[in-house]
C-alpha cells in the first residue's frame, strides 16, 4: 500500500514538473479569445490565436504585453498610401525650404529681384523680336521666290526657283517652331519671376525683425 502510495505521488510530481519548471524559468503562456469570447491558452501560441491578437501572460497571470493582430491587406494598403504621402510631403517640404533659402540668398532686396527680372524678361523679349525679324525676311524672301515662279504659268519653271521655294518653306516652317519655343521660353520666365517675387514677399514679410 505504502508502495502504491509513492508511486502516485511519484507521478503527480511528474505531471507537475513542466509547470514547475515554466513557473521557476519565468516562461511565457499565451492568450487569445476564439469567435465566441472563450480564453484559448497555452505555453505556446495555440494554433486558434494565429492571425488574431493575443496576451503574453507570466505563470503569474500579470500581463507582459500586447500584440495586436495582423493587418488585413486593405490596412497594409493604406498604411502604405500614407506612407508615401508623408515622404511626399516632407520631400516637397525639404525642396521648398531649399528654393526658399536659394531665392534669399539670390536676392539681397525686392529691388534687387525686381531689376534681374527686367534684364531676364528684356533678354527673353530681344531673342523673340530677333526671330521675328528673321521670319519676316524669309517671309518677303519667299514672296520673292513665288513672284518668279508666276512668270512661268504657262511653262515649267527652273529647277533651281523649285528647289529654292521649298528650302525657304522648310526654313519658315522650322522657324515658326523656334519662334513659338522662344516666346514660350518668355512667359515661362515671366512666370517664375512672378512666383519669385510673390515668395519673396511672403518671406520677408514674415522674417523676424533685425535689431
Amino acid at each position: 500500500m505504502a508502495r502504491l502510495h509513492r508511486a502516485e505521488l511519484f507521478l503527480m510530481v511528474l505531471l507537475a514538473w513542466p509547470l514547475i519548471v515554466a513557473a521557476q524559468g519565468g516562461r511565457s503562456i499565451f492568450c487569445c479569445e476564439d469567435a465566441s469570447g472563450r480564453p484559448i491558452c497555452g505555453d505556446t501560441l495555440p494554433s486558434a490565436c494565429f492571425g488574431k491578437a493575443y496576451r503574453e501572460l507570466s505563470p503569474q497571470g500579470t500581463v507582459r504585453r500586447h500584440v495586436a493582430a495582423p493587418l488585413t491587406p486593405e490596412e497594409i494598403a493604406r498604411r502604405e498610401a500614407a506612407e508615401r504621402q508623408r515622404k511626399a510631403e516632407e520631400a516637397r517640404a525639404l525642396q521648398q525650404r531649399r528654393l526658399d533659402e536659394a531665392l534669399l540668398e539670390t536676392y539681397a532686396s525686392l529691388n534687387d529681384l525686381d531689376a534681374q527680372r527686367d534684364r531676364n524678361l528684356a533678354a527673353a523679349d530681344k531673342n523673340v523680336q530677333e526671330q521675328r525679324r528673321r521670319l519676316s525676311e524669309l517671309e518677303a524672301r519667299r514672296q520673292k521666290l513665288t513672284a518668279e515662279r508666276a512668270f512661268y504659268r504657262d511653262r515649267e519653271p527652273p529647277p533651281e526657283l523649285v528647289g529654292d521655294l521649298r528650302t525657304i518653306e522648310a526654313e519658315i516652317a522650322a522657324q515658326q517652331v523656334v519662334l513659338q519655343a522662344k516666346m514660350r521660353e518668355l512667359e515661362t520666365l515671366r512666370n517664375r519671376f512672378d512666383e519669385d517675387r510673390r515668395r519673396y514677399l511672403e518671406l520677408t514679410r514674415s522674417a523676424p525683425a533685425q535689431n
